[in-house]
């Protein structure tokens, strides 16, 4: 009978103790998973922050318009709307003088040619911004790693 008590009471005990080191365990597991995924997500994010900034392209003004007191923002390529493939520039403008003049866009790919140019007409009052559209003809296709110069 002793034994019995002796071997039951071992059973319960072990167990116990199967649960305690499973929940332990499962802890562990979890701690670890999370800070792995951490890691992972930050190391994703590094790798997608490197590659967007090594495609992006590149928007500049000529130097007389920017003695002339217009600075740029940010920038997307898209489609335009008459069927063009990533061939319209819009392009954040900030006037710190009035402003009135025609700009000249042209578009350069990775290898420096000249693969589109087009006009806009623009008109600001100092200390306005707004989005002004650059539509290059629809054959135009400003791929990454492009060059987009405003005169």
């Amino acid at each position: 009978m002793k034994q019995l008590f002796t071997l039951l009471t071992l059973s319960i005990l072990l167990v116990i103790s199967c649960d305690s080191i499973k929940k332990k365990t499962k802890e562990t597991i979890n701690k670890s998973g999370e800070a792995v995924g951490k890691t992972a997500s930050e190391f994703i994010e590094g790798v997608s922050e490197g590659i967007e900034e090594t495609l992006k392209c590149e928007v500049s003004l000529s130097q007389a318009l920017q003695d002339q007191g217009l600075k740029t923002g940010k920038f997307t390529v898209d489609n335009d709307t008459t069927g063009g493939k990533e061939n319209q520039l819009t392009l954040y403008l900030i006037f710190e003088n009035d402003f009135k003049k025609t700009l000249t866009a042209k578009a350069f790919d990775k290898n420096e040619l000249e693969i589109g140019r087009t006009r806009l007409d623009v008109k600001g009052n100092a200390g306005d911004a707004g989005y002004y559209d650059f539509v290059f003809d629809k054959r135009t296709y400003i791929e990454v790693r492009s060059k987009i110069i405003i005169e």
